[in-house]
């Protein structure tokens, strides 16, 4: 048994990995609450002088935004989160977002002032892709360095549970309120009231983080194992495993973003079904997600990362071939089928990748190289896919060219994946190559 083994043996695995679901659950709460209402409202509050495409696809170009700052956040908390530890950066992280998410709900509209209420409001969006760049690195490594080598993928879902109970939340709360105020009431105010209730969940996310221990993996490590500049090493020593993970999650990046952002627009916009129908079939894949998440990271745990991830990433490209087709037959039956079968690859592809990208970099660089990789595959994934969505939607008048780019998305995953876990054979997911090469650096 290792030093880190000994010293996570100590703590219950399962209080950091529920501290990690909440406190990332809240943050993407803040995240998704943003997506949704630049499906929704921020097009006609925001650029009322567009039309109602331009001003759609306008407000995804702020929602992209946030994706640029995702790389940047992940640098910079990934230095500090390498020097100063894990448990820092997320409480910073959830602060951070808190407090932008807040701000937006407050935020005057253009009739209010004008060309500063848009400008305003992606200076806000680019805050918050800075605390959520930083998120997920940490959230992951707090979970996945405080668990058993033989169950790392299992409690590293936790925090991946977390984006789709984000989801749900998010959805849940803007359903709640659409239906409880009504479409012109929710249109003039209602929509700030999601964003004003993060101030009470960052209150909760932040009394959670503050109980957690910080990672033993992090405590264990010497003053003399400490790297002065971690983004450096990790850019010189370990670029193709950045570009690798960058790679593997474009696919479901790109396709999950255009099923909670995209899909909600063309569905009510283009096809038009009632809104209230789209989000509860939202928010039931999202519960598949949620418990698809944990299951396949408990197989990924038994048999191997590549048989689960493998087999996952192939059935995303055939769900990601039948979503737009099954929505534009406007037939509930097929779009709900076409949604939950997607919802179970997304959960059994996303539940095991924290897991394996964590594996990949020894303990002093591990918060900046998987933040780096999983953030610039964030941007380059769904950071641009619903504003591309929407433009090749926009251009062609047909969602087939969207099929084509999200089927071209997750088949270049795939063929990163199979990289990544092509020296990964055993149950645990790591080569007997690579742990010799990690030693005492897998915790």
């Amino acid at each position: 048994m290792t030093l880190q083994e000994s010293a996570a043996s100590r703590v219950n695995p399962l209080r950091p990995a529920m501290a990690s679901l909440i406190g990332t659950a809240i943050e993407w709460y803040d995240y998704f609450v943003y997506g949704l209402a630049a499906a929704v409202v921020f097009g006609p509050l925001f650029f009322p002088e567009f039309s109602p495409t331009a001003g759609t696809l306008a407000a995804f170009a702020t929602y992209s935004v946030g994706f640029l700052a995702r790389p940047v956040g992940g640098v910079v908390m990934g230095h500090f989160g390498d020097r100063v530890g894990r448990k820092t950066m997320l409480v910073t992280s959830l602060l951070v977002m808190g407090t932008a998410t807040m701000c937006i709900g407050l935020l005057p509209t253009y009739s209010t002032i004008g060309v500063w209420a848009p400008v305003l409001l992606v200076v806000l969006r680019f805050v918050q892709g800075l605390a959520v760049g930083g998120e997920w690195g940490g959230a992951v490594l707090m979970a996945v360095e405080h668990a058993p080598q033989s169950r790392k993928a299992f409690y590293g879902s936790f925090p991946q549970m977390g984006v789709p109970a984000g989801l749900i939340l998010a959805n849940l709360v803007l359903l709640g309120v659409s239906n409880a105020v009504g479409d012109a009431a929710f249109l003039a105010w209602g929509w700030r009231l999601p964003f004003l209730a993060s101030a009470v969940l960052v209150i909760v996310g932040l009394f959670l983080r503050l109980s957690v221990e910080e990672s033993p993996a992090f405590l264990q490590m010497t003053e003399q194992e400490q790297r002065r500049l971690p983004i450096i090493d990790v850019v010189r020593d370990h670029w193709r495993k950045v570009l690798l993970i960058s790679g593997a999650f474009i696919g479901i990046n790109a396709v999950a973003y255009v099923f909670m952002t995209f899909l909600l627009t063309y569905t009510t916009q283009v096809l038009k079904m009632e809104r209230s129908t789209v989000l509860t079939i939202s928010l039931a894949a999202a519960g598949v997600w949620l418990l698809v998440t944990p299951w396949a990271s408990i197989l990924s745990d038994r048999h191997g990362r590549r048989r689960v991830l493998l087999s996952g990433s192939i059935a995303l490209s055939v769900f990601a071939l039948v979503l737009l087709p099954a929505a534009d037959t406007t037939r509930l039956p097929l779009l709900i089928g076409a949604v939950l079968g997607l919802a179970v690859t997304m959960g059994a592809v996303y539940g095991p990748m924290a897991a394996l990208f964590s594996s990949q970099f020894p303990t002093p660089i591990r918060y900046s190289g998987t933040s780096l990789g999983y953030q610039i595959g964030s941007l380059l994934g769904g950071g641009i896919a619903p504003t591309v969505a929407t433009a090749l939607l926009s251009g062609y008048g047909s969602s087939t060219p969207i099929t084509v780019y999200l089927v071209g998305t997750t088949v270049i995953s795939l063929g990163c994946v199979a990289a990544l876990v092509r020296s990964q054979p055993d149950a645990a997911g790591v080569s007997t190559s690579d742990a010799h090469r990690r030693t005492g650096a897998t915790g």
